[in-house]
């Protein structure tokens, strides 16, 4: 190789790799903006998580949820404790396919499931017929619950109402 080959190679490698740490840094920041979004969920939550069947309360009792930015803002953890429920889960968004995902594991079960923002709220789709919703009320609690569609009509089959912890 001679001497301007070698520029040449040289400095095609130093572009590619300025390219290759841009799109890393540029996709780390859509990550960090998006997580973002989700920022009213992040804190020490305590209060009543309330089960429904028919629109009827089945079961009540304490909830507490541990919510957390990791990993320099790219990932979110929940600890979910209450009466009926301990579950761990790992919120993050992939740019490639401008999707969030939420990753929940309990004594039972894991799953990963797709999520979005929409209306200030997080929504995440564990099928057609099968919601939760993540939301800030107007009087700052962090209220979830989660959606089962039946015969057309959306019913609450649980709801978690929680204020930051002392």
């Amino acid at each position: 190789m001679n001497h301007w080959n070698a520029i040449i190679f040289k400095t095609g490698l130093t572009m590619l790799f300025i390219s290759c740490l841009f799109n890393n840094l540029s996709g780390q920041n859509i990550k960090k903006e998006k997580m973002a979004e989700l920022s009213f969920m992040i804190g020490d939550w305590i209060g009543t998580s309330t089960s429904y069947s028919d629109g009827s309360i089945t079961q009540q009792g304490p909830a507490f949820e541990k919510i957390a930015y990791k990993l320099d803002g790219e990932l979110i953890t929940v600890d979910l404790h209450s009466t009926s429920l301990q579950l761990h889960t790992v919120i993050y968004y992939e740019p490639q396919d401008e999707t969030y995902y939420y990753c929940s594991f309990s004594k039972r079960r894991a799953g990963k499931f797709r999520g979005e923002v929409k209306d200030g709220k997080f929504w995440v789709w564990f099928s057609d017929t099968y919601r939760l919703v993540f939301q800030q009320t107007p009087e700052g609690e962090f209220m979830e619950y989660g959606e089962t569609l039946k015969d057309g009509k959306w019913s609450k089959s649980f709801k978690d109402v929680l204020t930051k912890a002392p």
